[in-house]
């Protein structure tokens, strides 16, 4: 059994998939839109076949705190800490905010996280 895909809701599509694109290597599939619901998705791929799946719908509300029970990050793995580092300082050159790291956590885990452009935190591990 394995994990299918993950999904979350967000304000600005166009703008996430073109995030995933550039920094996470993504490839996105033709964008879906229910017209009826106003549901719009693209699934980005990634090169272990893992999906992401980004949604937004009109109707759906900002919710008022990021402090959130449940899903709290996604990370990517990049390999080794060169390559954690050099993304992490790419990301930070494009202005994206880097919240910790790159370090070494106290559990031997070699780690930055950076928020994507709506504010979740992306965790970039070896």
């Amino acid at each position: 059994m394995k994990i299918s895909h993950v999904a979350i809701y967000v304000d600005d599509l166009e703008k996430m998939r073109d995030f995933y694109e550039t920094y996470f290597a993504a490839q996105a599939n033709t964008k879906y839109h229910n017209p009826r619901t106003g549901l719009s998705t693209y699934f980005l791929s990634f090169a272990d076949q893992t999906r992401l799946e980004i949604m937004q719908r009109p109707d759906i509300l900002e919710h008022p705190t990021k402090l959130l029970q449940g899903y709290t990050h996604i990370a990517f793995s990049v390999g080794d800490s060169a390559a954690a580092d050099a993304l992490t300082t790419k990301l930070a050159q494009a202005d994206y905010q880097v919240i910790s790291g790159p370090r070494t956590t106290g559990d031997g885990y070699y780690e930055s996280v950076v928020l994507d452009p709506e504010g979740n935190q992306i965790e970039i591990t070896i």
